[in-house]
């Protein structure tokens, strides 16, 4: 088998490599054949005609070749696939949806455990139970809740993988009303670094199931999640007012003021970014930066509007696109915005309010974005999210109401310089008044942003990991060692 060099990827995207056991030799042929016979999946090799489309993700800064892919038809692959990687002591990177910001899907010269083919959900409308597979995207999850005018709270790209979304924590549209991902996570089935097959509840390994709520991907292979459902849709009071980027320090000053009050039903986020052509935009504010506030009502449309007045009302509004529509399409709205094949360079922190001097380095950032993919982002969060004592769950972020991601997109290598720079830039602005925490699904590093990530719950998750994962096998993530 030929063996390819490890790929160059630049420094913040680099991995932990706490605790880990030593690598062992290259691999020969009949390891590998073996392996490919006990799996009823496919193994790719670095030698397969297709290696290069299937270890592609969601970002295309990463560019890792792992020496082996195993796409995993159900859960015994998985099982023969992580105890592979383990005899054989390489590096073990865990696909679900091939999403995250810093590529934790992949790993160089290693053993990937492709989920992406293990993509089942089903129902229990009368309990308002959902069951899916670790491969599935939240775009699967909502489909089939939705026939039955039910859904959990999740992200806001259909195309996310519902495994690191809820891992991670996960909140959206109606995060304010129903809480995280994480908190309506009722059961886990995970694959151990022994190989075992265990559920995680609160009745079975509870200690695990505390971690594996905001813990990330440090414990195991998620190979299924059973979600409490809530009625939502199939409508709801969805989407932009914009206004041109000079009237910004007034409109996030409004946000700021008048977002927190809410009820929970509601949810808005501020959004400073160049705008595409959108059919309802006057021609003349195609391609100019602007501030979209885009709101969610999820109840009564009536009681929506006057809920929402305070914002849509503000100010001088160019457009006005606030109107019923179906759960399903403000689910994906977005999805062309953040499609796959660009290069994606984020950060994030979180903050309890935002003064005016925050908001105004806040716009002078998003007067300088370097391309036109290129965004501001505020998310208000709160509400039921806030509801949670820190300690319930391993997401320590409970006091949290705005979440800053600025994020960085583009397509050309050759621009890597200045958009990684402006990024810097955002994390100096944003570190100067957030309280010192950070959404771990947010952050691009591959390692360095731990304690940012788990607060206050970092040394229970460590005891947790020594328990579970001792040897530190899953290690590519925002990596949590042993304690």
């Amino acid at each position: 088998m030929k063996v390819a060099p490890p790929s160059h990827e630049t420094l913040p995207m680099r991995q932990s490599l706490q605790q880990v056991p030593p690598a062992a030799a290259a691999l020969g042929p009949a390891a590998i054949d073996a392996l490919a016979s006990r799996l009823r999946g496919r193994l790719f090799d670095r030698d397969a005609p297709d290696y290069d489309e299937v270890r592609a993700v969601w970002n295309a800064m990463i560019d890792r070749r792992p020496q082996l892919i195993a796409v995993c038809s159900g859960v015994a692959d998985v099982i023969e696939a992580v105890n592979f990687a383990r005899d054989q002591g390489l590096p073990l990177a865990v696909r679900g949806g091939g999403h995250n910001i810093g590529g934790s899907a992949l790993c160089d010269d290693g053993l990937v455990v492709d989920l992406s083919q293990m993509r089942s959900a089903r129902v229990d409308a009368q309990a308002k139970r959902a069951w899916v597979q670790g491969g599935a995207l939240l775009g699967d999850l909502d489909r089939e809740t939705q026939v039955f005018g039910l859904a959990t709270p999740g992200g806001v790209i259909s195309h996310t993988g519902v495994a690191g979304l809820t891992l991670g924590g996960g909140f959206g549209w109606l995060s304010r009303k129903y809480g995280l991902t994480a908190d309506n996570l009722l059961v886990v089935e995970l694959v151990t670094a022994e190989g075992r097959l265990i559920r995680a509840s609160a009745e079975e390994h509870p200690d695990l199931f505390w971690a594996l709520r905001g813990g990330g991907g440090n414990f195991g292979v998620a190979v299924g999640f059973e979600f409490q459902l809530h009625p939502v849709g199939p409508e709801v009071l969805f989407g932009p007012t914009l206004y041109p980027l000079d009237q910004a320090a007034a409109v996030l000053r409004n946000f700021r003021d008048v977002a927190p009050g809410l009820p929970p039903e509601a949810c808005a986020w501020a959004d400073m970014l160049t705008v595409p052509p959108l059919p309802f935009l006057d021609s003349s504010y195609h391609g100019t930066r602007m501030i979209s506030i885009i709101q969610c009502y999820v109840g009564d449309s009536a009681e929506g509007a006057a809920a929402l007045a305070p914002l849509r009302g503000f100010g001088a509004p160019v457009a006005d696109a606030v109107m019923p529509r179906r759960y399903t399409e403000a689910q994906s709205i977005s999805d062309s915005f953040f499609s796959h094949g660009l290069r994606n360079y984020w950060t994030s922190a979180n903050y309890v309010t935002l003064s005016d001097r925050s908001i105004d380095a806040f716009v002078d950032l998003a007067q300088r974005t370097p391309t036109p993919q290129s965004e501001v982002m505020i998310h208000l969060v709160g509400g039921a999210i806030n509801d949670v004592a820190p300690a319930a769950t391993a997401y320590p972020h409970r006091d949290a109401v705005f979440v800053l991601s600025p994020g960085a997109r583009w397509s050309d290598p050759a621009d890597d310089g200045a958009c990684m720079a402006w990024i810097g830039d955002c994390r100096k602005a944003l570190a100067a008044e957030s309280n010192g925490g950070a959404y771990v699904n947010f952050i691009a590093e591959g390692a360095g942003r731990e304690r940012e990530a788990y607060g206050r719950n970092y040394e229970r998750l460590a005891e947790v990991k020594r328990r579970y994962d001792p040897h530190n096998l899953f290690r590519i993530n925002q990596n949590v060692a042993p304690g």
